[in-house]
């Protein structure tokens, strides 16, 4: 590879770091919203759990191979920031969700990064060895995109995008497209390949954004409020009915 291509590859890995770093920060708001109602409900520590591992398993990629040390800045934030945002939303979430938290945790990070250290590290052929965590950094990154879906079917079923910040798609697509260059710059499809179902996954996100933004939110009616169904007539009754009663008390 020419001094041409690798000063462009740095060039959008830089790109890709400061982008991938604003995705990392958009969920902010949405864990000071937690701080300030004190209560995870309505939230999922999932996603942070998944993507916390393919992090890690990103580092541990970039550490076998050669010239990849964007790929290790980046993703050493992320584990710090995820690591942050779990710790945030076990404090605050009720005792089951917390036990489920616990088991991702311990299943994911743990285990799961165990058996795929286990799997790879015995494997003599170290090109061999690269392109079969290539292929699992690829599952996993697939999945931490795919994570957001389920947001996706909350904000259809309620109709509301509290929980989808636009920032964080928009950055989300944004990061993708560079990523994606900058694997097609190092000829590096493990990189490359998933950032194109990050940007379809991206721009879906935002077409549900704009659906949703304006639509008016379900109120809850109080049913101490309100009346029975009847007709007019029996509704005078009832009145008439609570007029009696007040007599009476006098």
């Amino acid at each position: 590879m020419d001094l041409h291509h690798l000063s462009w590859a740095f060039v959008f890995g830089i790109l890709g770091n400061v982008v991938s770093f604003l995705v990392s920060l958009a969920p902010l708001p949405t864990f000071y919203q937690i701080y300030k109602k004190k209560t995870s409900e309505g939230f999922q520590s999932m996603p942070y759990v998944v993507s916390l591992l393919s992090a890690i398993i990103w580092i541990y990629y970039a550490l076998l191979k050669n010239n990849a040390m964007l790929l290790i800045t980046i993703n050493t934030f992320r584990c710090v920031i995820k690591i942050f945002y779990i710790v945030t939303y076990f404090y605050f979430a009720p005792k089951k969700e917390k036990v489920v938290t616990v088991m991702h945790i311990l299943l994911f990070s743990v285990f799961g990064f165990g058996v795929i250290v286990l799997s790879t590290i015995f494997l003599k052929n170290p090109m061999i060895r690269l392109r079969v965590l290539g292929y699992i950094c690829v599952a996993f990154t697939l999945s931490v995109f795919v994570a957001p879906l389920c947001i996706v079917r909350k904000v259809i079923k309620t109709k509301s995008v509290e929980y989808m910040p636009f920032t964080l798609s928009m950055f989300l697509t944004l990061g993708a497209v560079l990523w994606f260059i900058y694997g097609l710059m190092l000829k590096d499809m493990i990189i490359a390949i998933p950032n194109i179902l990050g940007f379809i996954f991206g721009i879906l996100q935002m077409i549900i954004y704009a659906i949703y933004k304006n639509h008016p939110r379900k109120v809850a009616e109080n049913p101490k409020l309100k009346l029975p169904e009847h007709n007019t007539n029996n509704i005078g009754e009832v009145v008439k009915a609570q007029n009696i009663k007040g007599n009476t008390r006098d």
